[in-house]
């Protein structure tokens, strides 16, 4: 195992703590929340009592496969505790997520739980968001004029870079909701709420993978050991 990946996996040993008998679990994704994953699965072979609720379907397959009991979000309303992987997390706990393409179904379910707890090794630390491209879900029809919306309104608050609609294999990457990414290398973003706000009134944008005021705290793994942001408990 890599440093990265043992750093990520001692970060979601320490989650895996706050998991209680009879929780309802949100479970993430990426390659750090798979950790975590793993680790419940684990823990539901000992006999622990907890239903998650994915967010994506790769989520569900794994946390299936390992014989995690899930639900929907249609049957459990409310959730205790969401773990889940962070592409960049600041100090005040803004974070931007999506690399992986969840970043709709992440955010919705992370709103409808009681606490998020972040889990992420220590190269996801930044002083200022913006060194990974943030990523923005957008409705095909119309995506070019959208794209172009999306440039006047950053340019707006002095952002620019390219804006580049994610490619996999090959083709245009398609998320769990039939959408696109728009991966945005805007650079340092010096007021994330600003931008959050610009973003939420262009037509065509689902969702933006930035997460401000959602996280209650976070676990971070690195060479100095593993350290926690905010309140766990």
């Amino acid at each position: 195992m890599s440093d990265s990946e043992t750093y990520k996996r001692q970060a979601a040993e320490r989650a895996i703590a706050l998991v209680r008998p009879g929780m309802r679990l949100g479970l993430g994704t990426g390659s750090t929340a798979r950790h975590f994953v793993d680790l419940v699965g684990a823990e539901v072979r000992k006999g622990l009592d907890i239903v998650g609720v994915p967010t994506s379907e790769a989520t569900a397959r794994q946390a299936g496969a390992l014989g995690i009991p899930l639900s929907t979000l249609d049957e459990t309303l409310e959730l205790d505790l969401t773990v889940d992987g962070a592409d960049e997390i600041d100090g005040a706990l803004r974070l931007i997520k999506g690399g992986g393409g969840a970043l709709l179904r992440e955010k919705i379910v992370a709103a409808s739980s009681r606490r998020m707890v972040v889990i992420a090794d220590a190269s996801k630390r930044v002083a200022r968001l913006g060194r990974f491209p943030l990523p923005i879900e957008v409705v095909p029809f119309g995506a070019a004029t959208t794209i172009r919306r999306v440039e006047r309104a950053t340019a707006a608050l002095g952002l620019a870079g390219p804006l580049t609609l994610r490619r996999q294999g090959g083709k245009l990457f398609v998320s769990d909701g039939g959408h696109y990414i728009l991966d945005c290398a805007f650079g340092a973003i010096a007021d994330p709420q600003a931008l959050a706000q610009a973003l939420a009134f262009i037509p065509g944008i689902v969702d933006y993978g930035l997460f401000i005021g959602m996280a209650s705290a976070a676990i971070v793994a690195g060479p100095a050991g593993v350290e926690s942001l905010g309140a766990l408990d």
